[in-house]
């Protein structure tokens, strides 16, 4: 059971990334200062270090949401024995939902994890560690159904299909894709022209790492 003091502490980290959220939203990340989020927090300047040690950990936060929803559609709505590809478009549809909900929010959100600064270099490698975790079983599984060549290696591949996600996002930032239909059929061909680049060879003997 949650005490008093973890309750408030918990209270009070909410109130500061809501109110990321509204100001990187209304004013962009970077017109938006430590002070203006703490008065919109209703906070000291000083509490928000307490909690992050600048925005870009603000963000980085966000991105560890992010991560958390899209595990959570994976685990909730997405059938573990389904192909390679359906897999990966669940995944990734999942957070482009997550970022379209608040489209502003979401272009900062990926550029700091595109291109971290270098005090959250750390902590964005922890981000994509997960990632990796999240991605390398649902290759291993591809590869034991002849879905992936079997010599790849699969950290490359997860680093490849995130490529392809950026580039999709990209296309509906520019409004080249218009709608999630757009940018899941984007994705989907996108990632099925991969796939049909990593597969065995037909008839081939897969070589082993």
């Amino acid at each position: 059971m949650i005490g008093t003091r973890e309750k408030k502490k918990l209270a009070t980290r909410t109130a500061i990334l809501e109110a990321a959220m509204r100001l990187f939203t209304e004013k962009g990340y970077d017109n938006t200062s430590i002070s203006d989020l703490a008065r919109t927090a209703g906070i000291g300047k000083g509490t928000i270090y307490t909690y992050f040690a600048g925005k870009s950990e603000i963000l980085l936060a966000f991105c560890e949401q992010q991560l958390a929803f899209v595990s959570r559609e994976l685990r909730d709505k997405s059938d573990p024995d389904a192909s390679l590809l359906r897999r990966l478009l669940d995944l990734f549809m999942g957070e482009f939902r997550f970022i379209s909900k608040n489209p502003e929010f979401g272009r900062t959100m990926l550029r700091e994890m595109v291109f971290p600064k270098e005090m959250t270099v750390e902590r964005s490698r922890e981000i994509d560690d997960k990632y990796i975790d999240l991605l390398v079983p649902m290759f291993r599984k591809a590869q034991k159904r002849g879905e992936l060549r079997t010599d790849l290696e699969l950290i490359l591949v997860t680093g490849h299909f995130y490529a392809l996600y950026i580039m999709t996002v990209s296309g509906w930032y520019m409004g080249r894709l218009k709608t999630e239909e757009d940018v899941a059929m984007g994705m989907e061909f996108l990632f099925q022209q991969a796939l049909s680049g990593l597969a065995p060879a037909r008839g081939g003997e897969m070589t082993e790492p």
